[in-house]
């Protein structure tokens, strides 16, 4: 099991030393002169698949040693933050068996690493996936152990931040509740839908009053049935759930729906159906702009995600060099 230090993330910052530019990307990415890029290290161990989706949904790839550069900075987070046990790499073998590339399709015999000793040997034929040791050597590993993780994200031009602090411009500012939203088409399991907003920087929308409701309902209304990859086309995700189970529903600011503002239910709902899993313990409204409560896991829904306009970008933008990366 990978060991790590409590609040590595916070010690990793410790050692940046900081300037400031014009710009930026994500609050949370630090700039790297030297890579022409932002950089954030993920300390909580996940999948090679999660880390995937993790990355990509904050607009960035799982960080591969594909230059000279890139390896320095990622065998440096792991010596600034204290990761005893390696990283996940994008390279992966998970399409063609012993086929490996980088998340952007680089072919192995293209990235210069180096191999640890007695490395790779495909344990059991189950290791398509490369992790980076902190002494910079790389091994295969099975993709569904967990590791820490980097995501990366190239500078090709200054982002354009919008009204709503994102460089995501599908999210849209409503002027009469202060708020962000975005329209999910297609469906997710109320749970990855809430990841998929997280990693946005925002959460799943809630509804905090009646005019709030009729601003949800009428997104949803710009988004007819044909449109939506989901069997459930007429049902979007919200955040609210029951956490306990015992028809209390909070949203997922840990506020009652009550306490909120708005808990108009349809008729008949909360029903509680058994149908999938161990019943509706999650929130989502119908077009009618009511409440509905639909299954946590296995069913996919489309979704609407909420972030405040300045929850997202840093006025500046953070910048290090690779040569404070992993300095004491």
């Amino acid at each position: 099991m990978c060991r790590h230090l409590n609040c590595v993330y916070y010690i990793f910052l410790l050692y940046i030393a900081s300037a400031w530019t014009d710009g930026g990307f994500r609050f949370d990415y630090y700039y790297v002169k030297e890579l022409e890029g932002w950089l954030k290290p993920h300390l909580m161990p996940a999948t090679f698949k999660d880390a995937f989706l993790r990355c990509n949904l904050e607009g960035a790839v799982l960080a591969s040693p594909l230059d000279r550069n890139l390896h320095k900075a990622m065998e440096g987070i792991q010596a600034a933050s204290g990761v005893a046990c390696g990283i996940f790499t994008g390279i992966h073998a998970t399409f063609s068996k012993g086929d490996f590339t980088s998340i952007e399709g680089v072919p192995l015999e293209k990235i210069p690493l180096e191999w640890a000793l007695d490395e790779p040997d495909n344990f059991k034929n189950q290791e398509d996936c490369i992790i980076m040791l902190p002494n910079g050597t790389v091994a295969d590993v099975r993709c569904d152990e967990t590791f820490p993780y980097v995501c990366y994200r190239k500078k090709v031009n200054s982002p354009v931040i919008t009204a709503c602090g994102t460089v995501d411009p599908e999210y849209k500012l409503e002027s009469s509740t202060g708020s962000c939203y975005k329209f999910h088409g297609t469906g997710r399991t109320w749970r990855n839908a809430q990841r998929t907003c997280l990693a946005q920087g925002g959460y799943l929308a809630i509804p905090n009053s009646a005019q709030e409701a009729t601003v949800l309902k009428n997104i949803f209304a710009g988004h007819p049935a044909n449109t939506i990859k989901s069997e459930f086309k007429d049902v979007v995700a919200l955040g609210f759930l029951d956490w306990d189970q015992k028809r209390t529903w909070y949203t997922v600011h840990g506020q009652t729906i009550e306490e909120a503002g708005y808990a108009s239910w349809a008729g008949g709902q909360p029903d509680n159906s058994r149908a999938h899993d161990n019943g509706s313990y999650c929130g989502a409204m119908f077009r009618t702009g009511l409440l509905d409560d639909i299954w946590c896991e296995s069913v996919p829904f489309a979704f609407i995600c909420e972030k405040a306009p300045d929850s997202l970008v840093a006025d500046d933008e953070k910048q290090f060099s690779l040569g404070t990366i992993g300095t004491k």
